[in-house]
């Protein structure tokens, strides 16, 4: 019950308040929507088995033999059936100069049917749906090859289909099939085998290359993305996708970049790519394929071009600089130029003859992180400079990214040695934070010029030792508060943030880098987890 003394100090507080006039104007505050669309999404790159093993929707892991400095070739993942020995050969001709390597299949002291078996990307998920598959072989054979799907822990067989050898002695055939399982299998610990009655060869010996399977995929795409993640994303209603990195893009050394021309064409014709995040990738989730990931959903996209610097610190000269400017500049126009230019009738030669919407390129990755202070002086002198240059001339009406934000290279509560920034270019902006601090992030953008949030997410707890220890093992509900907070003060920014792109997207049960994702996943479904951000 309220006393009198209580409403004596309330109406004395009423009389001392005074009206207050609030002058509102429809101009001359934040120009929401000054660009196209303001909206979030993601960057993906090939981390945590995020594209092989993840959204890209190929089953046999190690399908083509593909190596690098890095990464040595071998069977990894292909298990002998009847003990057939098992081994790489460079036999000559290979399948394909990409694909030198290719596994040798011979009976030993055995008869009747021998092969191999995939484990997959620790396991393969069995339905009852169609699967389509293929494989190369050389070597003369007489007779069928078995596909199967069975089980890694029983005998069961969920299906299985024939398919009649067009192989023959000194070349290279191709083997298509499909495959429909009978039953479902109970668990994803499967695996896929092929088989081949030794009786039928020359010598007992085959050799195979390129071995494939899809399961259905989304949009029905050919190569195309896992239907179960690639939905999830599509839940989010995202409107943005910048890829391909991210420290993707800029590779492990100078040569070693993410070359967007060996990730287009026939998959014999890819040669893959030495991945920055501990494993070979095959370059089967290419540009083609990013950019119809994009169109699929209806995505707005910003494509990193490669911008002479690697991630072991080394970078290009200034004399060596033009031929990846002339590089980009092919790229732009393999996405978006018409028919008749020279990368557009590429473009057309591979199935999408219309041109791609290209609103966004950055040039470069975190250029002023990988081997300070030497790349990023190269970055302000004359990287980002001549580039800039060269692309806004060809390209004026594509909105051009700096890979750096207005605070880089330091902390924004130390002096900065920034980037000069033309006043058309925008920033890049990075933050990796604990939850307190991205509260902070509120009014980051209240003063400043145009950026997009090409990567933000909570990644370690408040109070914490931050990049002297470990990520927070799983994404957490103060974290996504945290973001939450941040994102409404980049949202309420809009007249210069046009995008707010989560990092990274995906991780893989199994194999991974980084632990805070939307998603995890492992090859069961069923496990695919959306996180509580």
């Amino acid at each position: 019950m309220a006393t009198f003394k209580t409403f004596a100090v309330a109406a004395a507080l009423l009389g001392a308040a005074q009206a207050v006039d609030v002058n509102v104007r429809a101009n001359g505050g934040n120009v929401t929507g000054k660009f196209d669309k303001f909206g979030y999404g993601f960057l993906h790159e090939d981390i945590n088995n995020s594209g092989d093993g993840g959204i890209y929707a190929e089953l046999i892991q190690n399908r083509a033999f593909q190596y690098s400095p890095s990464y040595p070739v071998s069977t990894a993942h292909y298990y002998p059936i009847n003990g057939a020995s098992l081994g790489i050969e460079f036999v000559s001709p290979p399948l394909s100069s990409a694909l030198p390597a290719s596994l040798r299949v011979s009976a030993t002291n055995t008869t009747g049917q021998v092969g191999f078996q995939n484990e997959g990307y620790w396991g393969i998920d069995v339905r009852v749906q169609k699967y389509t598959g293929s494989f190369w072989v050389k070597g003369a054979y007489k007779g069928a090859f078995t596909a199967w799907l069975k089980s890694n822990l029983t005998t069961d067989v969920f299906g299985r289909v024939e398919v009649q050898s067009k192989s023959v002695a000194g070349a290279w055939t191709e083997h298509k099939f499909e495959l429909t399982p009978s039953v479902a299998a109970p668990s994803s610990n499967n695996t896929f085998a092929v088989t081949f009655d030794s009786a039928g060869t020359s010598n007992g010996t085959l050799d195979f290359n390129l071995i494939s399977l899809f399961p259905p995929t989304y949009k029905g795409r050919a190569n195309g993305l896992r239907i179960d993640i690639a939905e999830a994303l599509e839940e989010m209603n995202p409107t943005y996708l910048r890829f391909p990195g991210g420290n993707m893009l800029e590779g492990l050394r100078l040569g070693a970049e993410w070359d967007w021309k060996d990730s287009i064409g026939p998959l014999r014709e890819r040669p893959g790519f030495e991945g920055v995040w501990g494993y070979q990738q095959t370059h089967g989730l290419g540009l083609i394929e990013y950019l119809e990931w994009a169109e699929d959903m209806g995505l707005h996209f910003a494509v990193g071009l490669y911008a002479g610097l690697a991630l072991n610190g080394n970078y290009t000269t200034e004399a060596e600089l033009q031929p990846y400017i002339q590089d980009a500049l092919n790229e732009i126009e393999f996405i978006i130029g018409p028919v008749t230019s020279t990368w557009g009738a590429r473009r057309a030669e591979l199935g999408h003859p219309e041109p791609f919407e290209l609103n966004y390129v950055e040039l470069g990755n975190e250029d002023w992180l990988a081997g300070f202070p030497g790349g990023w002086e190269s970055y302000k002198a004359y990287r980002f400079p001549l580039m800039y240059e060269a692309v806004s001339k060809a390209y004026p009406d594509i909105q051009i990214i700096a890979s750096s934000a207005s605070s880089d290279p330091n902390p924004e509560t130390a002096a900065t040695d920034g980037l000069d920034f033309p006043a058309d270019v925008l920033g890049d902006y990075h933050p990796y934070r604990e939850p307190d601090q991205l509260v902070d992030e509120f009014d980051r953008f209240d003063n400043d010029f145009g950026h997009i949030v090409g990567e933000v997410a909570a990644v370690h707890v408040n109070g914490g030792i931050e990049w002297l220890g470990l990520l927070n093992p799983y994404p957490w509900w103060i974290g996504a508060v945290g973001e939450s907070v941040s994102l409404i003060g980049y949202e309420r920014n809009s007249d210069r943030i046009p995008m707010v792109l989560y990092a990274p997207v995906l991780k893989n049960l199994n194999r991974f880098q980084w632990s805070i994702t939307l998603i995890q996943f492992a090859a069961d479904p069923a496990l695919t987890t959306r996180a509580v951000t």
